[in-house]
């Protein structure tokens, strides 16, 4: 089938399809497609086929179908629409003889979704933030025109950000659906150095070191997430005791990250001298509301490796009391604009 004719077919129907030429641009949608990530037909012309499959590991699968005879398929994925609600699909995706794309995208019926004590207390805690957030930029932002000490200005420009970024994972908590990643270009070792900035900047900082590779290039992700994640490693192992934090980066052949295996990843190794993770907690380390301390919510973990796998990556420990080491295992190599 050529793509004028799958146009012809496929215009009708009630199913999704969509045509995308050899760099995942979208060429041409049907109306039924449009209709379900509610995007106009020509609007959606050129846009990357992120906006379908927003997360790096279906990006992957469909570069991947572009250089092979056989179909794909993903079963079961949730997919945003532009007024940030989800609908569950099945995607099929074939490589045409004009070597543009093929994708049929199947509704699933939705299923009930229980509002879990977890999720709704983070939605909770996400309405409850966001006025003093905005009080605390609001406060940073006179003091960064009133103050002439330019460090201080650049630490009251620090605050700033972090609100305006805290205030939009707020936003995107509430909304009970999610919304879209924001995805692009991400250069791992600009978010370990932001990282670095908000850690100096508290009243008690660690001791950091680096040990980077220059030579790895940007991944693919949300650049705000994953610098979550990694500000929530940082914290829990300061909170935990460790005076010294040490950030390693490095490129890993062939390991597995979920059910597949990455050709590539990169890692990224978030290590310290605290007293390590007590025995009892090292099998269920990464679950809601486990801690190791009284006053911990036992959330940062968690919801680190949440977005690890996101980005259809991993994240791990390791380590004993003095040195102890959370890896952050990311896909490398994604199409993307």
């Amino acid at each position: 089938m050529n793509d004028t004719a799958a146009r012809a077919w496929a215009e009708p129907l009630a199913t999704g399809v969509a045509l995308a030429d050899g760099q995942l641009r979208l060429v041409w949608v049907n109306p039924a497609l449009a209709e379900l990530l509610d995007i106009g037909p020509r609007s959606a012309v050129g846009q990357s086929l992120a906006v379908l499959l927003h997360r790096p590991e279906w990006m992957a699968l469909a570069e991947r179908a572009l250089r092979e005879p056989s179909p794909h398929q993903l079963r079961g994925i949730d997919i945003p629409s532009a007024r940030g609600e989800t609908a569950r699909v099945d995607v099929s995706m074939q490589r045409l003889a004009s070597g543009e794309l093929l994708l049929e995208v199947h509704a699933l019926a939705p299923t009930a979704v229980s509002d879990t004590p977890l999720s709704a207390t983070l939605r909770g805690f996400a309405h409850e933030v966001k006025n003093p957030l905005a009080g605390l930029r609001g406060a940073a932002q006179l003091l960064q025109r009133r103050v002439e000490d330019e460090q201080l200005r650049s630490l009251a420009g620090l605050v700033i950000a972090e609100a305006d970024r805290l205030a939009a994972l707020a936003n995107r908590l509430l909304r009970h659906g999610g919304a879209a990643a924001q995805l692009g270009d991400v250069n791992i070792h600009e978010q370990l150095e932001r990282l670095g900035d908000l850690l100096l900047a508290e009243p008690s900082p660690p001791t950091l070191r680096h040990d980077y590779d220059p030579s790895l290039p940007d991944i693919y992700g949300d650049a705000d997430r994953l610098l979550q994640l990694l500000l929530n490693l940082a914290r829990n192992a300061i909170e935990a005791g460790a005076k010294t934090l040490v950030f390693r980066t490095r490129a890993e052949p062939a390991v597995r990250l979920g059910e597949r295996m990455a050709r590539m990843a990169l890692r990224v190794d978030v290590v310290d001298d605290g007293p390590g993770v007590p025995e009892s907690l090292r099998d269920t380390l990464f679950e809601p509301l486990v801690s190791g301390r009284a006053d911990g919510s036992g959330l940062g973990l968690a919801l680190a490796r949440e977005i690890a796998r996101e980005h259809g990556g991993e994240l791990r420990h390791v380590g004993r009391a003095g040195e102890t080491t959370f890896s952050l295992y990311l896909p490398m190599g994604h199409a993307h604009d």
